[in-house]
């Protein structure tokens, strides 16, 4: 085999892990809308999907847009996983792992048997 198509299987591998690790998430997020009532497909939409994330974790998109400043963002993305978990009840090592494997505790998370809390007030 040369060394071009190495190259081109590794490719095609590679778009098909992040096409699945997409689905995953997507799957997960989904069914995170809907046990808090919001409708699944609003997963599917960028940005949009962000939006009701924050609505669901903090009851308002607001904070939302604190994520489009440079490196603060990546922060407040951090504390908004750690938040999901949070109003689902679930413990502090579930919700690192959510913050650190998000795909999969997602998946838990969406088809689980937790259920949806509505929010309290927050700092961030």
């Amino acid at each position: 085999m040369s060394s071009s198509s190495l190259v081109s299987l590794s490719s095609v591998i590679s778009v098909l892990t992040s096409l699945a690790i997409t689905a995953l998430m997507i799957a997960g997020m989904w069914k995170v809308f809907t046990k808090a009532g919001e409708a699944g497909w609003k997963a599917i939409i960028p940005i949009y999907n962000g939006m009701t994330l924050f609505k669901i974790i903090y009851g308002s998109m607001g904070k939302f847009f604190l994520t489009f400043i440079p490196g603060f963002g990546a922060v407040v993305e951090i504390f908004a996983l750690v938040r999901l978990g949070q109003v689902y009840g679930k413990s502090v090592g579930f919700r690192v792992g959510l913050a650190l494997l998000s795909p999969i505790f997602l998946l838990i998370l969406g088809f689980g048997d937790s259920t949806y809390d509505k929010p309290v007030d927050s700092f961030i």
